[in-house]
């Protein structure tokens, strides 16, 4: 039996917002609300917080051990090296990687992505974490998944600083939507439901005002329904946020 787990990458020391994974959402902080979220996917075996191994990031270990997940601590600039070992730590067959700031992840599109990677006969890289070939998805609101040991190989191969730091980028780029070694790695996706399929929207947080918006969304729709979906949030951006 294949041990499938999501590793939720996190470091207090963003560039370009600091201290993100720690900004309210709900009153609790932001990489909390993500764990609370993940936590109801049915194909998941274990939930691991992967951060970096300083004094900074203990602040993100005490929400692990709040929330009841495992914790990884490695390197903080070599993501590949710390996803690696993570998964070797934990026994780790399939990685689901989750960066921490997608905040509004859907469990659902998360176990649909798992079944489908595990469907195919050459599983390389599967994505629905953001829009492949015009698979429609919202920006952040799945995962990447790939094997341990497609990881390991590349980490092998490739010692690109860049590729080092960014782990799609040893697989995909989302940007210019290049497949990096189909031989190696081919990419698969699945088209995103017609009721939601909104590429337009991007749910991350990069920004202080992408903090705001999503934050918006928490304050409408989180005290309603604790596990308000995707479609729900679409709704309050066309018919509440926009009016």
């Amino acid at each position: 039996m294949n041990k499938i787990d999501l590793i939720i990458q996190a470091r207090m020391g963003s560039s370009r917002l600091p201290g993100k994974s720690l900004f309210d959402l709900a009153g609790k902080p932001l990489v909390y609300r993500i764990i609370e979220r993940v936590k109801r996917c049915k194909n998941l075996d274990d939930i691991i917080l992967a951060i970096p191994d300083n004094d900074q990031n203990r602040p993100l270990e005490e929400i692990a051990l709040d929330a009841e997940i495992k914790c990884f601590k490695g390197s903080e600039e070599d993501l590949v090296e710390r996803y690696l070992n993570a998964a070797n730590l934990y026994k780790t067959d399939y990685i689901c990687r989750l960066p921490a700031d997608n905040p509004i992840p859907e469990p659902s599109e998360i176990d649909k992505m798992i079944s489908f990677h595990l469907s195919l006969e050459k599983k390389g890289f599967s994505s629905n974490l953001a829009q492949i070939n015009n698979s429609g998805y919202p920006d952040g609101i799945g995962i990447e998944i790939f094997s341990t040991s497609l990881l390991k190989y590349v980490s092998e191969k490739y010692k690109d600083p860049q590729k080092r730091e960014h782990v799609h980028l040893n697989f995909y780029n989302y940007d210019t939507q290049e497949v990096i070694d189909p031989e190696l790695a081919p990419v698969n996706t699945i088209n995103c439901p017609i009721d939601f399929r909104r590429p337009d929207i991007i749910l991350d947080v990069n920004t202080y005002d992408q903090y705001l918006f999503i934050k918006q969304i928490y304050d409408y729709l989180y005290y309603k329904n604790k596990y308000f979906s995707i479609r729900e949030v679409i709704y309050w951006i066309d018919n509440i946020y926009r009016k």
